[in-house]
């Protein structure tokens, strides 16, 4: 859809205001039909409080986050539906509400799927009601009058530091899938430079191929969203689908940035997370060692970790991060950007951080200190052997 912007009319516009004075970020005017500069700041308000990217627009992934955001728990009854299963900010309260019990419904994604309704059923079972996976009005009465039932740590924390000690240190074996950003008609950030043009879309697919080798050699099952030449242009939702559907271990988004200001440059690394403080700790941690890593061995400048609930870190079902490596409208970055061994430093601060990953804390080693070359020949070996 084309992204509705300051200054558009029409019915979109009122329906968006609408839901922006539901959710009391905007206050009622009755006949608005004008995305004004109050619409843009509530829209502001609405993506910083979502984790989305804060451009004041109503794109595709913003119109999908309000849409949802009509739906308070309570507010209708919610089952497993299929094929198009339920989705809204209840859903993801429901499932939060449930991980606060204990009950395992993976990432609170806000979808009602199978996995969702299974922890509901078990719910249902345990207390006395009729198990049929539906939140209804009696299993809402239930859910609130009950308080949690693990303490000492949140339970999908605790769930998926025991699966990722109980994996193993080494990478062999082990599945990741690689997501180069944008594709086909879609280039991603493009610059002219002198008698070049450098576009995003191929400077990540370059540091996908040098670091899905790297990984390989490593032991690693490396899958990637498109190839070099791929015409179809891949949704979020799609490329999560990808990863979900081979079981990955791990999810690693790569893109290079861009912006009007051309003093923006930087490294900056991205992984679940709400502003209510639910996040995907292994993917924060894994965030934080890709940043740590990349920073160290290239000398990009730190822009920070963050916590998003984009769709393409919130719909995976394994640790995923995001990664923007650099401003290509930079001249600073993208003199680095352009240059392979750079794009050699980047692929193997990433395998450096993956490594790192599946150490256990206290045998963990300093950032930058991890010789990829010879990881790689040492786990190549075991492997033969």
């Amino acid at each position: 859809m084309r992204a509705i912007r300051r200054d558009d009319r029409g019915p979109a516009v009122a329906e968006i205001r609408a839901i922006l004075v539901n959710l009391d970020l905007l206050p009622p005017s009755p006949g608005a039909d004008l995305f004004d500069r109050s619409t843009e700041h509530a829209v502001r308000a609405f993506q910083q409080g979502r984790g989305l990217s804060t451009d004041g627009r109503v794109g595709a992934e913003t119109w999908r986050a309000l849409d949802a955001a009509r739906w308070r728990l309570g507010d209708r009854a919610l089952h497993h539906a299929v094929p198009d299963p339920l989705v809204g900010e209840d859903v993801r309260a429901l499932q939060e509400r449930l991980l606060e019990m204990g009950y395992d419904v993976g990432r609170a994604d806000g979808v009602y799927g199978g996995r969702t309704a299974g922890a509901v059923t078990q719910f249902q079972r345990e207390v006395g009601l009729t198990a049929d996976g539906a939140c209804g009005p009696y299993t809402m009465h239930a859910l609130r009058r009950l308080g949690r039932k693990v303490i000492g740590g949140r339970p999908q924390w605790l769930r998926e530091s025991d699966a990722l000690r109980e994996s193993g240190p080494n990478l062999f074996g082990k599945t990741i899938v690689l997501d180069p950003g944008h594709g086909g008609p879609d280039h991603g950030v493009v610059v002219p430079d002198g008698g070049s043009r450098w576009s995003e879309a191929d400077l990540v697919y370059d540091l996908a191929a040098r670091l899905e080798s790297r990984l390989a050699a490593a032991g690693m099952q490396v899958h990637l969203t498109r190839g070099p030449t791929s015409q179809t242009v891949l949704s979020d939702p799609a490329r999560t689908r990808i990863a979900n559907d081979v079981d990955a271990d791990l999810f690693v988004s790569l893109h290079v940035d861009g912006h009007g200001n051309p003093d923006a440059s930087g490294v900056a690394t991205y992984h679940y997370g709400t502003g209510s403080g639910v996040t995907s700790t292994v993917g924060e941690r894994l965030a934080g060692l890709v940043q740590r890593e990349i920073v160290v061995r290239t000398g990009l400048r730190d822009c920070q970790v963050h916590a998003k609930t984009w769709e393409l870190l919130r719909l995976t079902r394994m640790p995923a991060v995001r990664v923007d490596v650099g401003y290509l409208t930079s001249a600073a970055d993208r003199t680095l950007l352009v240059q392979p061994t750079f794009r050699d430093q980047v692929a193997e601060a990433l395998v450096a951080a993956v490594q790192r990953m599946y150490y256990p804390v206290e045998l963990d080693v300093p950032t930058g200190s991890i010789d990829v070359r010879s990881l790689r020949a040492v786990v190549g070996a075991a492997a033969d052997a």
